[in-house]
């Protein structure tokens, strides 16, 4: 069972002027442990395929299924559950909080749980990452690859099956978004699928499958 699927999603956004359609009749799944980029030009519909992927923005039309269960009725509380328990975010510019620690930055999702072993699985996630040495940096004392993997860590720390990366060697030389792309080739070995808008043709090399989105559609 593919772990997200989107099914005829059509997004629209009405102003007073136009209607724009962002995507247009989207068919996509994404199985477990798969490493997916999807890739087209500016405005193309990308990161709007991520949101509605991401249970951020609810589909026009269609629906999108999470592990098989339809979302686009679910309400607002319900979509972030949902997020919590299946989906990780890793954004382009990390969106870390600068006066925390690596470690607490990692810590951040799941500070309201009260997870007495929280800690340690949060530092275990950096060693993984290969930032065992760096638990106590702030990010402003990291490296732009270093932060990046930081919110990697973050994103993972909740166990998720999905994980979505908008532009995630965006900001980073080439020898550093390797060093990334080898990362997420190490979370989809663990069974947790990895989406990654980008428009880095180097991430090819790293994925199972490469999506191709023109004005809304799927090419």
């Amino acid at each position: 069972m593919p772990v997200i699927e989107a099914r005829g999603v059509t997004k629209r956004y009405e102003s007073r002027s136009e209607t724009v359609e962002a995507l247009a009749d989207v068919d996509l799944a994404i199985e477990p442990g798969e490493f997916v980029a999807v890739m087209g030009p500016s405005g193309s519909g990308k990161s709007t395929l991520l949101n509605v992927l991401g249970l951020l923005d609810v589909p026009t039309e269609g629906d999108v299924y999470l592990d098989g269960e339809p979302t686009v009725r679910l309400s607002d509380r319900e979509r972030t559950r949902a997020r919590k328990r299946t989906i990780g975010f890793v954004f382009q510019n990390f969106y870390l909080i600068p006066t925390l620690t690596a470690l607490e930055n990692v810590e951040v999702p799941r500070l309201l749980d009260r997870d007495p072993r929280m800690e340690e699985r949060a530092a275990d996630l950096l060693r993984r990452v290969g930032l065992g040495d760096r638990l106590n940096y702030r990010p402003d004392e990291l490296s732009g690859g270093q932060r990046q993997r930081v919110a990697i860590a973050r994103a993972l720390v909740n166990d998720p099956r999905l994980v979505l990366a908008d532009e995630p060697t965006g900001n980073l030389d080439r020898e550093t978004g390797r060093s990334v792309l080898t990362q997420f080739e190490d979370v989809c070995e663990q069974g947790v699928a990895v989406v990654a808008v980008t428009h880095d043709d180097q991430v090819i090399d790293y994925t199972d499958r490469v999506v191709n989105i023109v004005d809304g559609r799927i090419q």
